[in-house]
């Protein structure tokens, strides 16, 4: 089922640039990271599941990118164009070969049945 997005012709034409450029460097950012690794880990500060995550990869033996963005008190708004680029509404965010994954239980889950090792054999998808 497609993630429901406001059609830009819903947009009023004076405010479309500033809705396409809101934050954009960061979801560049992170595009570049996920063009040249295989696996790429967005978190923040503070934050436990982001560190869950990076350790069950490191447990797994899997190389990966990561990026932090802020703390709970800074760069909420830089997070939320993640967020609403992604439709994923919490922290880490997990990419593999371009793909978002989940966060930290979904990325347990997929070490746990061998999925994860088999997405990383296939050939990279576009981002």
């Amino acid at each position: 089922m497609p993630r429901s997005v406001l059609d830009e012709a819903h947009i009023h034409p004076a405010i479309r640039e500033k809705v396409a450029g809101n934050h954009a460097d960061i979801v560049r950012e992170v595009q570049s990271a996920m063009a040249t690794h295989a696996v790429v880990v967005v978190g923040m500060a503070q934050n436990p599941f982001p560190k869950k995550a990076r350790k069950s990869l490191d447990a797994a033996g899997v190389p990966y990118q990561y990026l932090e963005y802020g703390g709970y008190f800074n760069n909420w708004r830089r997070r939320t164009a993640l967020k609403m680029w992604t439709g994923w509404p919490t922290l880490p965010m997990v990419f593999v070969n371009g793909m978002l994954v989940g966060g930290a239980s979904e990325l347990q889950k997929l070490i746990d049945s061998g999925e994860l090792k088999r997405l990383l054999s296939q050939t990279r998808t576009a981002t």
